[in-house]
């Protein structure tokens, strides 16, 4: 691109600052203005390539043909809401219910994550009466009004409702007891006992099944089983938010809380779901959705039209078809094993995490005491987007790298970014 006609990164951000409001966040230190994206590769404006290691959005890959074709053919055709009849919405919703486990065999559309759990938490008061929520100190569900309430790591200006709970976050690195499953149940016991004795009631327990703002801790499978027991003995619901573990980014299991072998009363589905159109979900019993449409009288123009369901229905095909959740588990065990390779060159990687198409590493400034090196982490993200990697930090410490690609994700692309961390880890110093 010429750069005598490419905006700067400074009137870029000050057309943001006059158009869209100070304070909108971007990545890095000097934001990377990008312009083209395909498979799991993404240009700037300078024509410089990027390996991205990090969004979960574009879920079979930047700008998909077969995506982008199923998109157009049907914004090309009709695109209205769903009270004129269409079998767009029929179609897809019998497909992707399909993957889930009996009892989950309804499901209502909508546009983003946060509406999905804003629709969950609305479904656990409908079935309960009540409504006392529970959710880790450390996640993200959303940015609704209702939603933002479950964040600890962001809390809204307005004050925090007292209708929620927070219970600490599993960590396998640093495990609070012997037992941490039961530790974690005997926490949500606690606190529903608090919410049962306050005027809300219990109404649900929401999380994610991998944990994934949390650091995405190595847990085992039937580490929520107690945890589930305890919800449903006192009248609750559990709500799986399954919009970064889902769509077969395990590799072993299309949705986290089957990895887990448990089944949650509600599932939340959001950003990959249609590949960067924006389309969500939430999938839960016909019991449960029959009290919700009583209860509420909900509508969405957006959710659920026919360019969406076609951008969503693509998606299944280009992951069925690709064989991709088998590439998320091959991809994944080598690029874990080439982590931890890395673990034994580098005292700063504490530990090495993760499952799929969905691992990373945790730096520590001293392996004995676990500290966290959550300022050197920052170098080493930045070093690596200046040698054209792209990924994040995340976790309660925010010293974990969060390495999340698409799923056309490969071994060739996994060997660039070890060979490109050993490198930045040995220049960069801690």
């Amino acid at each position: 691109m010429d750069s005598a006609v490419t905006p700067t990164t400074k009137s870029l951000l000050d057309r943001r600052d006059a158009v869209l409001g100070p304070n909108m966040s971007t990545f890095y230190e000097d934001p990377v203005h990008l312009v083209k994206g395909a498979g799991v590769w993404l240009w700037d404006a300078d024509g410089k390539k990027y390996l991205d290691c990090y969004n979960n959005v574009p879920h079979v890959g930047h700008c998909h043909p077969h995506v982008v074709d199923a998109i157009a053919k049907q914004a090309a055709t009709l695109n209205t809401h769903t009270r004129y009849l269409h079998e767009g919405i029929l179609d897809y919703t019998e497909r992707l219910t399909a993957t889930f486990d009996d009892p989950l065999n309804t499901a209502l559309l909508c546009c983003t994550g946060s509406e999905a759990n804003d629709v969950a938490l609305r479904m656990a008061e409908a079935v309960t009466g009540k409504t006392g929520i529970i959710a880790t100190d450390h996640t993200y569900h959303g940015n609704t009004s209702t939603v933002s309430q479950l964040s600890t790591t962001n809390t809204p200006k307005l004050g925090q409702s007292n209708h929620i709970r927070f219970v600490p976050t599993p960590d396998s690195y640093r495990p609070a007891s012997n037992d941490p499953a039961q530790f974690f149940a005997d926490q949500v016991s606690a606190k529903i006992a608090e919410l049962q004795a306050s005027e809300h009631g219990f109404a649900a327990l929401i999380l994610c099944p991998f944990f994934g703002n949390e650091g995405f801790p190595d847990l085992p499978a039937g580490f929520l089983d107690a945890t589930l027991k305890a919800v449903h003995a006192a009248g609750g619901i559990l709500i799986a938010d399954e919009v970064q573990p889902g769509f077969g980014r395990l590799g072993s299991h299309f949705w986290g809380h089957q990895f887990q072998g448990i089944t949650p009363d509600v599932v939340t589905l959001g950003k990959p779901m249609g590949n960067g159109h924006p389309v969500a979900g939430v999938v839960t019993s016909a019991d449960i959705m029959h009290e919700f449409r009583t209860a509420f009288r909900y509508f969405n123009t957006f959710g659920g039209n026919p360019v969406s369901c076609a951008a969503a229905m693509a998606v299944m095909d280009v992951i069925e078809s690709e064989g991709l959740m088998t590439r998320a588990a091959d991809v994944g065990a080598y690029a874990k094993d080439a982590m931890q390779s890395l673990a034994n060159k580098h005292e700063i990687i504490g530990d090495v995490r993760g499952k799929g198409m969905f691992f990373g590493a945790e730096l520590v400034t001293d392996r004995a005491t676990k500290t966290p090196a959550t300022d050197y982490i920052l170098r080493v993200i930045e070093e690596l987007r200046n040698r054209g990697i792209l990924l994040n930090k995340i976790g309660v410490h925010y010293n974990t790298l969060k390495i999340r690609p698409n799923l056309q994700f490969n071994r060739e692309n996994t060997d660039q970014l070890i060979e490109t961390l050993d490198a930045v880890l040995t220049d960069i110093q801690p």
